[in-house]
């Protein structure tokens, strides 16, 4: 499964310069000045997990494989996209290909970097982004609404299911709030919503780009995205595009003791990742064996079946039952072997809801 983040913002805040270090490529073309990335530039990243090295090492795995997680580098929005202005069309239009929106906000000073409304101040950013998204869907909605109206009035179930999750959510943008903050009453409603791949309606992880001074305790500006995120229901974290640019290229000791230098913990990828998965709900379940030890993705809550449809689609219709151990056990007991011996190996049916770190095995019959 993984995830599918498109990362947004205003020209010349970082979002090339960071694609290009979380993906290590130089795929983006970073320059100062608008409208550098014109396609939609996507990289594939490996999500570390230092389980996986664990789980491979016992199972004497040939290959170690991780969950990908795709960056889609989006096009810089200015104001009026939503009416087309700039690469406004083609702007809104890959943001509805995406999981979720990672929005990066400059809250960095430096006068040799354009800002393009020549002012840093980080609000005003996210305001003109989500403006422009808002006015996007409110266009959309309202006339979905009165279709649907139309519609109920002949007594069709669809329609009336829409008159209701998208008259709450069109109540929402007039307010000026996300679709997001939209709750639906039941799994049909979600269900319609979603469907409408509402630009607002994405979950959002605010990347406050800072200089290499501030990336472990940020500024006044990152204090100020984290209190908006807290009131939305929205995720931040504090990256530092330069720091990250650096890293690339540099061996795993190297980077360690440069980060350990700079009192980080973890790369910007690293916190940028476990936001993600907070955000969108998902965990990580792991296959192992001699040939390849490797990590998968669902969302929380999904049943076993779910898990073996993510390996493969005969998996989940011929699911007989799921031999799973946990992964402490796993390390603990040295493998499948002895994890089966000291009774740690469970055979778990189709309700079984899986758990972060299971190690699976699955049966199947087709």
């Amino acid at each position: 499964m993984g995830f599918r983040c498109g990362i947004v913002g205003l020209p010349n805040v970082g979002k090339s310069t960071l694609f290009n270090a979380l993906t290590e490529t130089q795929a983006a073309q970073a320059a100062n000045y608008p409208f550098c990335t014109i396609e939609p530039n996507v990289g594939q990243v490996g999500v570390p997990d230092e389980r996986l090295d664990a789980i491979a090492a016992i199972a004497g795995s040939a290959k170690i494989l991780p969950t990908q997680l795709a960056f889609v580098d989006i096009a810089g929005l200015v104001k009026g996209a939503s009416r087309g202005e700039g690469l406004g069309n083609q702007f809104l239009g890959n943001i509805r290909e995406v999981d979720a929106v990672v929005h990066v906000i400059r809250c960095f000073e430096d006068d040799d970097i354009q800002h393009v409304a020549n002012r840093i101040d980080p609000l005003a950013d996210a305001e003109v982004v989500e403006t422009e998204l808002l006015l996007a869907d409110l266009e959309s909605l309202e006339k979905r609404v009165a279709t649907a109206e139309k519609k109920a009035k002949t007594g069709d179930k669809e329609a009336r299911v829409m008159v209701s999750v998208f008259g709450q959510a069109l109540a929402l943008l007039r307010e000026g709030k996300p679709a997001r903050l939209t709750t639906p009453a039941d799994d049909e409603e979600a269900r319609v919503l979603a469907q409408a791949q509402l630009l607002t309606a994405k979950p959002v992880l605010y990347v406050c780009n800072v200089a290499e001074e501030d990336a472990a305790t940020g500024n006044a500006m990152t204090r100020q995205v984290f209190a908006k995120a807290a009131t939305e229901g929205a995720q931040a974290v504090v990256v530092s595009a330069a720091i990250e640019a650096e890293l690339v290229g540099m061996q795993d000791s190297e980077r360690s003791e440069y980060l350990a230098e700079l009192g980080l913990a973890e790369t910007g990828l690293g916190r940028i990742i476990r936001a993600g998965y907070e955000l969108l709900g998902l965990l990580t379940f792991f296959t192992a064996g001699p040939k390849e030890t490797r990590a998968w993705t669902v969302a929380r809550g999904a049943r076993a079946p779910q898990a073996a449809g993510e390996i493969h689609s005969d998996f989940e219709k011929g699911f007989i039952r799921a031999e799973t151990i946990s992964y402490d056990d796993y390390i603990e007991l040295g493998g499948e072997a002895h994890a089966r011996e000291a009774g740690k190996l469970r055979q778990e049916g189709k309700e079984y809801v899986i758990q972060d770190g299971d190690v699976l095995h699955f049966k199947f019959n087709v």
